[in-house]
């Protein structure tokens, strides 16, 4: 068996512990700033558009951006709704309580650590979500989907986070993720092993067409460290 040389980490509901969040609550807090006569309304163009972007990520495997959103939305965001927004996300993007324990594990056993999030949300506001947890210190590499044409499953995207901490072997990667279709299917499609979180509700529309099985199942990251160290010691 090929030594693990790097894990790479989906974000929300894996590094980030997994919420419900009311999308058109949300959207409405930030519509109110940007027409309040006509809030409502605003809001569920918002939720339609977002909505129609994460069907295009499962069929499609096409990535996006909160600018676009807007666009097929006709919505121009102000400067004070853009503020809400992320307001509004943010006690949604607190990490597991151990994932800093296994990061500096990770770290401490030489190990490359990388990010790969489908994700509408720039570099910038991951970055600043990362520094504030003391995250971002501990990446060798990371890549958001809104930087890039494709999302998971998509091939490419895992071969663009690989090459993100500088390694060249998929079967050297593990994949930490909590969903079959985009982590662990994506991740072991183009060779990598995948480990599974299973603890996010996700939602139907979200499930693909294909269910991977995990390599490994884990219920807490810090469970990563006695499995890596199993698998590099044979």
């Amino acid at each position: 068996m090929t030594k693990t040389e790097a894990v790479l980490f989906d974000w929300g509901g894996t590094l980030a512990t997994w919420h419900e969040v009311d999308l058109r609550a949300l959207w409405r807090s930030v519509a109110v700033l940007i027409d309040e006569e006509r809030a409502d309304e605003v809001a569920q163009r918002l939720v339609d558009a977002e909505h129609s972007i994460w069907m295009r990520s499962r069929d499609h495997h096409l990535s996006s951006t909160l600018e676009e959103v807007c666009l097929l939305a006709e919505v121009e965001m102000t400067e004070a709704a853009h503020a809400e927004y992320e307001r509004g996300w943010h006690p949604h993007t607190v990490l597991e309580p151990d994932a800093l324990e296994t990061l500096h594990g990770l770290r401490e056993r030489g190990l490359k650590i990388g990010v790969l999030s489908n994700t509408i949300w720039s570099r910038r506001r991951h970055e600043e979500i990362f520094a504030r947890d003391g995250v971002l210190e501990l990446l060798d590499g990371a890549v958001y989907t809104s930087e890039i044409p494709y999302t998971k499953p998509h091939q490419e995207a895992f071969l663009a986070a690989m090459k993100a901490v500088g390694v060249t072997d998929p079967a050297a990667c593990l994949f930490v993720g909590d969903r079959l279709f985009d982590d662990v299917w994506g991740a072991q499609n183009v060779g990598m092993r995948a480990a599974h979180i299973p603890h996010s509700a996700i939602p139907a529309s979200q499930i693909g067409h294909t269910e991977g099985t995990p390599d490994a199942t884990v219920h807490r990251l810090a469970e990563l460290l006695p499995l890596i160290d199993s698998w590099n010691q044979r």
